[in-house]
């Protein structure tokens, strides 16, 4: 067997979303499932739309998933004089001609296959013409004039189009550019892929694309045509349901490996595990499991999966993580005041909780503030930091003073002889300390948090609260 080699072609006219991030995910893991090669090419012909920008987004986009080509990345607009070497050669096989209909001609010509119930298409005028190069003349390919183009698509089952369904595509402008399709089977073709796995609205180039490959006589890929994605209303992703670039998804504060085992589930299955990591996807993925229905985009089960791989992410990742999406909102001098060393400390007891790092980072800004900026949320004070509770919280700070043992275990027992002393249960003291020293009711353990805080702050922290009852 030959080797697979698969790729990704995006058109740089925007960003990269997350329908196009799963198709690059799927040709990317059939291409290691087979330990074969992934290719990257982006598809800038269309000048007017494409930009700098959108290429940049694209290629960070794929850097951020992890999703490495392993060849140089390919610029169609570059190889315009190999795509039009190639129609030269279709035109001196005789596998294309010339034509110098105008748009006006070639629209009332389909108007008039209409209304005779035809299919409306191009009427083949200039096919025996055996016209030259002229200005304002296209060049169009000579498609078949009887019998069918037949594939066995790889997600969808065998396809068959017949040939008087087509009309002669056009593969050079007037302007003198080759056409999409053509360019793609060149640049195909020359890459070597034998794979071509791609979003289902390209079903109905693909027949055209086919006749280009038969009438060079080249290798035709194998195809498939992965469904589109669905928001949970069942009608076309939009933004509101999770059409977002991909990077858009980092600034949320998810981890790419997350994403990356999202999307392969978005249509693909293996039993009913739902965690993949990336070695397993190398080793387990295979078109036989890829559905051929819609799949729906489902946020919460993001979440959920984004949440498992926090809880096993490494600390000192995260919190360079965490310190990052902290940086993108106080800007690089506030975030460079604050205390790295202390968020360190405070990341595992951050990730059981976390579905995000923005999550996290917002559950962490009372560990990276000096006690006299904790914010205190309103309910909070009131509920829980009333006179009564201010008093025991006084005597609690004097005997937390004296106790010189500052770890988690000497803390809870000393907490525990505190209120049975007095004949109160631990629910007394609890909250009134979680929300001194926080600044909200919920937060990691109570013990933990101390100990993380450290003696001074918790003491400060304690000392604050006692403003309150002024």
């Amino acid at each position: 067997m030959s080797e697979v080699v698969t790729r990704f072609a995006p058109s740089p006219t925007g960003f990269l979303h997350i329908g196009g991030a799963r198709t690059a995910l799927f040709s990317y893991l059939l291409a290691k499932s087979q330990g074969g090669r992934f290719l990257l090419r982006i598809e800038d012909t269309d000048r007017e739309r494409s930009t700098p920008e959108a290429t940049q987004a694209i290629l960070d986009a794929m850097q951020w998933l992890d999703l490495p080509s392993d060849g140089e990345i390919v610029y169609q607009h570059a190889r315009q004089d190999r795509h039009n070497e190639i129609i030269d050669q279709l035109l001196a096989s005789g596998n294309a001609y010339y034509c110098d209909c105008s748009k006006e001609q070639v629209d009332a010509m389909r108007e008039r296959a209409r209304a005779e119930g035809k299919k409306p298409k191009y009427d083949g005028t200039c096919r025996e013409r055996g016209l030259e190069a002229g200005e304002g003349r296209v060049v169009r390919l000579k498609t078949p004039l009887q019998g069918s183009v037949a594939y066995n698509d790889q997600v969808k089952g065998p396809i068959a189009v017949s040939c008087e369904e087509m009309d002669d595509m056009i593969l050079r402008r007037s302007d003198g550019t080759p056409t999409y399709n053509l360019a793609v089977v060149v640049d195909d073709h020359d890459m070597g892929v034998t794979h071509v796995l791609r979003g289902d609205d390209h079903v109905n180039n693909t027949p055209r694309q086919i006749l280009i490959y038969r009438a060079m006589d080249w290798d035709v890929p194998e195809f498939g045509h992965v469904p589109m994605i669905l928001g949970p209303d069942k009608k076309k992703l939009s933004k509101r349901h999770g059409a977002l670039s991909v990077m858009e998804y980092e600034a949320m504060g998810y981890l790419p490996e997350a994403v990356v085992n999202y999307l392969a589930r978005l249509g693909w299955s293996h039993g009913d595990q739902e965690v993949f990591h990336r070695e397993e996807l190398h080793a387990l993925f295979s078109l036989d499991n890829l559905g051929s229905s819609p799949s729906v985009f489902d946020t919460k089960k993001l979440e959920w999966l984004n949440a498992q791989y926090i809880m096993e992410a490494d600390p000192d990742r995260l919190t360079d993580l965490v310190m990052d999406v902290i940086r993108a909102e106080v800007g690089d001098d506030q975030a460079q005041a604050l205390d790295r060393a202390m968020l360190r400390k405070a990341v595992p007891l951050l990730q059981p909780r976390a579905k995000t790092l923005v999550d996290m980072a917002e559950a962490a800004r009372f560990f990276l503030v000096d006690a006299a900026y904790v914010q205190y949320e309103e309910k909070a004070v009131k509920k829980f930091l009333t006179a009564e509770s201010l008093s025991l919280l006084a005597e609690y700070t004097d005997a937390l003073r004296e106790h010189e043992n500052f770890s988690e275990e000497a803390l809870e027992e000393m907490t525990k002889t505190f209120v049975e002393s007095r004949g109160l249960k631990f629910k007394a003291i609890a909250q009134p300390i979680r929300v001194s020293i926080t600044g909200r009711t919920a937060s990691p353990g109570l013990f933990e948090t101390m100990v993380v805080l450290g003696r001074d702050q918790t003491l400060a922290r304690l000392n604050r609260v006692q403003d309150f009852g002024l």
